[in-house]
């Protein structure tokens, strides 16, 4: 028996295009409308032109509501908020989903009050059970795990965070040509709000690595020398770096940038292990990344068999010509 009401999936269009994480969202909702054996369709704020809709229609999207003035909303979360809460009740929606983002969390709450839905932030699974719906989720840099019953007295307002997003094509997904419509509310809507006048990207040299994109992570096979390359490669590349529990014994970095099952567990797309050896608690932490790449002077090291590539050279002679190919590449500033 499916639930009473559609899945409403709402896909942000940065830059207008489908994103990683629009693509993840898609792949996502299309299972969940098989699990929920429920409809589904997409709201966006901003038109999707030939192109980004033929993208919509490779994941099975089979209807896609474009909000007046979107572009517009996007700017007031707030506004933004209560044009997708009346949509989808004119949609007759029992679920909605959003993307754990910045704007995705911070529409969340929003939705759920002038839909008086039920909310659930940071889901990670749906499971059908006898007295409802199973949710699951993992918070705190997947250090809390949280599983709710959703009986579906009211709708549901979910966040799927960007580190379960999947955008591979699952096989039982059939392409369709979605139709595209506009919508705008039968009366004006109004929400007193902060309007958003930039956004900043947040600084991979002090993001936390739980919601970090890029890591370099060094290990035991650093010495002092190539611990400081490392950490200077990783500031001219703008990406994150990580360290071993060994590293963070030697006293090289503080304890928030250590990666492994005691540390910081880590979900980024592009996880660069360097004279690490791999550790079972180290990788632990990292099993869930969605590229692992490592570089070690040990053919038999245990990360090898864990890594989607894997590199045998010494870090000594490695990191200088990295360092000189980024310079050269960027003009030397740091």
């Amino acid at each position: 028996m499916g639930i009473n009401g559609k899945i409403l999936i709402f896909v942000d269009l940065p830059g207008g295009e489908l994103d990683e994480t629009g693509r993840g969202l898609l792949s996502y909702g299309a299972r969940l409308a098989g699990i929920l054996d429920a409809n589904w369709g997409v709201a966006v704020a901003v038109a999707p032109d030939s192109v980004q809709l033929a993208a919509f229609g490779a994941y099975g999207t089979p209807t896609i509501t474009c909000l007046q003035d979107g572009e517009k909303l996007l700017d007031t979360p707030a506004l933004l908020g209560k044009y997708i809460a009346q949509l989808a009740k004119d949609e007759l929606a029992a679920v909605i989903l959003l993307p754990h983002n910045d704007l995705g969390s911070t529409l969340a709450p929003v939705v759920a009050h002038e839909f008086k839905a039920a909310i659930m932030t940071e889901l990670i699974s749906v499971n059908r059970s006898a007295d409802g719906v199973r949710l699951s989720r993992k918070a705190l840099g997947v250090r809390i795990a949280e599983t709710r019953t959703w009986d579906f007295s009211r709708p549901l307002v979910a966040t799927v965070p960007t580190r379960a997003l999947s955008q591979v094509l699952m096989p039982t997904v059939r392409s369709s040509s979605p139709s595209l419509a506009g919508w705008r509310p039968t009366a004006p809507l109004s929400a007193a709000s902060a309007t958003v006048t930039c956004r900043i990207p947040p600084d991979p040299q002090t993001v936390d690595l739980s919601e970090a994109e890029v890591i370099f992570s060094a290990g035991k096979g650093c010495d002092p020398k190539t611990f400081s390359q490392l950490k200077e490669l990783c500031k001219l590349l703008n990406v994150s770096f990580g360290v071993t529990r060994p590293v963070y014994d030697l006293g090289w970095s503080g304890f928030e940038r250590m990666v492994g099952q005691t540390g910081r567990t880590v979900t980024p797309r592009l996880y660069v292990a360097l004279g690490i050896s791999g550790s079972m608690h180290h990788v632990g932490g990292i099993k869930d990344s969605r590229r692992i790449v490592s570089i070690n002077s040990d053919s038999k090291a245990p990360i090898f068999p864990n890594s989607d590539e894997g590199f045998v050279a010494d870090l000594k002679e490695l990191l200088p010509r990295l360092l000189d190919q980024v310079k050269a590449r960027i003009g030397g500033a740091a």
